[in-house]
């Protein structure tokens, strides 16, 4: 499964990370590899979280809506995640 994330560079430093597919994934890193990093956990947990609940697992349509609060940049990423595993890749 693939999912689009969204890291936004905050005003004291670092990035908060949305993952739009998601609702409620949010987490931040202090450079783009930590909050990539921290993406991947949140995700992992994420997933993991529903799976523990019996949910179905959103999969990321063909296009994704990106909102960003009112910054006038952000980065975004694919990531691809292992399912079986619950491993997060960057794409």
């Amino acid at each position: 499964m693939d999912y689009t994330v969204v890291l936004e560079p905050c005003e004291e430093g670092g990035f908060s990370v949305t993952v739009p597919a998601l609702p409620g994934c949010i987490t931040e890193g202090d450079n783009v590899l930590d909050a990539l990093r921290m993406a991947e956990d949140a995700i992992t947990l994420y997933l993991e979280s529903l799976a523990a609940h019996g949910e179905t697992i959103p999969v990321e349509g063909p296009t994704v809506t990106i909102e960003t609060a009112g910054v006038s940049e952000a980065l975004i990423f694919r990531v691809r995640v292992d399912s079986a595993a619950g491993r997060v890749n960057v794409a």
